[in-house]
């Protein structure tokens, strides 16, 4: 577990995470609204070469063009429709994955079928200091640290 007590410590764990993905790698987020979700995703999107990075809520999934791509994912609002899986599924993500990082904020049960190999994020934020926790899921993230 990571002790964040900033928002530019939240980026600068973001870059960190970034500087060691690959194509086709997943990360899934979870954590209350204002955890920092976004924050640490423009820190990830930093150390890929991007800039702008917003939170989609509104659209739901955003594709970052780079040498390694970025594609966002929201799924906060589809959360109400207990559709998450079949909405997923709408989004086409497996159209450009191979090729990119997927980041997933929401990204619950429903998202961890997206693949077998993913790094779950926990942003817990009970008080002031933020409490990252990291769920390593398959070969891919053996020996992970941040």
């Amino acid at each position: 577990m990571i002790h964040i007590s900033s928002a530019t410590e939240m980026h600068e764990l973001g870059a960190r995470i970034g500087a060691q993905l690959k194509p086709a790698d997943v990360i899934l987020l979870n954590g209350a609204l204002g955890a920092g979700k976004t924050v640490l995703v423009q820190g990830i999107a930093q150390a890929l070469g991007i800039s702008g990075v917003t939170s989609p809520t509104f659209v739901i999934s955003k594709i970052y063009d780079a040498p390694l791509p970025l594609i966002h994912v929201d799924v906060y609002r589809l959360l109400e429709s207990n559709k998450v899986a079949l909405f997923l599924d709408d989004l086409d993500l497996d159209t450009d994955r191979e090729n990119a990082v997927t980041v997933v904020e929401w990204g619950g049960a429903e998202s961890a079928r997206l693949s077998d190999e993913r790094l779950e994020i926990t942003i817990d934020r009970s008080d002031e200091v933020r409490n990252v926790s990291f769920n390593c899921v398959g070969k891919r993230w053996a020996g992970f640290s941040a």
